[in-house]
């Protein structure tokens, strides 16, 4: 337990930490990954270009300082992280690195003046404490799947069984565990780690489940991403029959059992996670709008799929937008940004749902903005940002 000077001191660093929170983690990631190339899989490095990863990981740190004492207040966001964690396998081993990092990064940021030896010690207390709720309930989800029908811990070997292309930038993969045993059930909307050696180095990603795992095999649907080194290779080189090291499924943004109407808001390649909410929600009678946006025809997978579903199932209305019409694939409901007025007409009458969204960030935003004018409460809304190769955030 922190003391309550400890926490104090934590509490005085937040205007710090909101002014300088993202040049302080900046040089935290480029010492860390510099000199510990152990944990450099564990990270994305086009996320740390882009700056994705350092902005997010000082949010982390600043909400962490301002919750010290109320941790319950943080809310979904250990969750977020303690599952982002498992997902990539982070062990125990890993957060010692993590540790004297960050508190020699405070150090050489902020300077003596600021970081006092009280300031150290409080923050060295405050990252203790934090790594022990972690690590703990990590190793229990750890052991859970470990221990679940299906399950198993670490890196387990899967086949690839068939590559599929859905659209012109996206394509599906199904893997068979090499060892023909069954495979750990994942529920609606989670995702799956994987291990890459590219170039002799290795690499971890995540990528969302876009299918139910309810026939012995998984199956992802991944964007080729310019620049991306995970998805060029498994686009140009993961064909039938390779080998790859998959961890457990795990995540956090599932679907909920529910009797309200069932709201599923995609953009891009968004849509993955709501293709398995989808086909589990179908399963039962519950009312389904399901609203995707994409640039344009030629990049919408899974169309005909959803089509499909539609003229089997009455309670599932669908609605496509796309920003352009390309005058060759088939048309949109919408061309254009999804609008306000647009998105009101398309969810049901009563405002009492469950709405469930993912895209990119500008899209995500929108759509929150959007909901919350239309009248839905946020807390029936759920959402994550699905970025290009979500990794650790």
């Amino acid at each position: 337990m922190l003391s309550v000077q400890d926490r104090a001191i934590v509490k005085s660093t937040v205007p710090l930490l909101e002014s300088g929170g993202e040049a302080l983690i900046t040089h935290f990631y480029r010492m860390m990954l510099s000199e510990y190339p152990e944990v450099r899989p564990l990270f994305n490095q086009a996320h740390q270009a882009s700056g994705d990863q350092p902005r997010a990981l000082a949010n982390g740190v600043l909400m962490y300082a301002r919750h010290i004492d109320q941790l319950d207040q943080l809310g979904d966001l250990v969750a977020k992280i303690i599952n982002k964690h498992v997902a990539l396998q982070i062990l125990p081993e890993h957060y010692p690195i993590v540790g004297s990092c960050l508190l020699r990064a405070i150090s050489e940021v902020l300077g003596d003046e600021i970081a006092t030896p009280e300031v150290m010690s409080a923050w060295g207390a405050a990252y203790n404490q934090l790594a022990e709720i972690l690590i703990g309930a990590e190793a229990s989800i750890y052991d859970q799947k470990a221990q679940a029908p299906g399950g198993w811990r670490g890196a387990r070997e899967f086949i690839v069984a068939a590559k599929v292309e859905e659209s012109s930038e996206i394509t599906s993969f199904y893997f068979e565990p090499a060892d023909k045993g069954p495979i750990l059930a994942a529920e609606p909307g989670q995702y799956i780690g994987m291990k890459l050696i590219l170039d002799g180095e290795e690499i971890r990603r995540n990528y969302s489940l876009s299918a139910l795992a309810n026939k012995g095999q998984y199956r992802i649907s991944v964007k080729r991403e310019t620049g991306g080194r995970a998805s060029n290779h498994l686009h140009d080189q993961l064909h039938v029959g390779a080998s790859i090291m998959l961890f457990p499924p795990a995540g956090d943004f599932t679907l909920t059992a529910s009797d309200k109407p069932l709201v599923l808001i995609s953009g891009g390649v968004g849509i993955t996670p709501t293709l398995a909410m989808l086909e589990a929600a179908l399963a039962t009678e519950r009312p389904v709008h399901f609203i995707h946006c994409a640039r344009n025809g030629s990049v919408h997978a899974f169309r005909d799929w959803i089509d499909g579903l539609a003229e089997r199932h009455p309670q599932l209305k669908r609605f496509y937008c796309y920003a352009e019409d390309d005058g060759v694939s088939p048309a949109a409901d919408k061309v254009g940004l999804l609008s306000q007025e647009q998105l009101g007409e398309w969810l049901p009458q009563q405002r009492d749902v469950d709405a469930y969204f993912l895209g990119p960030k500008g899209f995500m935003a929108a759509i929150k903005r959007h909901l919350k004018a239309l009248g839905v409460p946020e807390k029936q809304s759920r959402y994550e940002f699905f970025g290009p190769a979500a990794a650790l955030e």
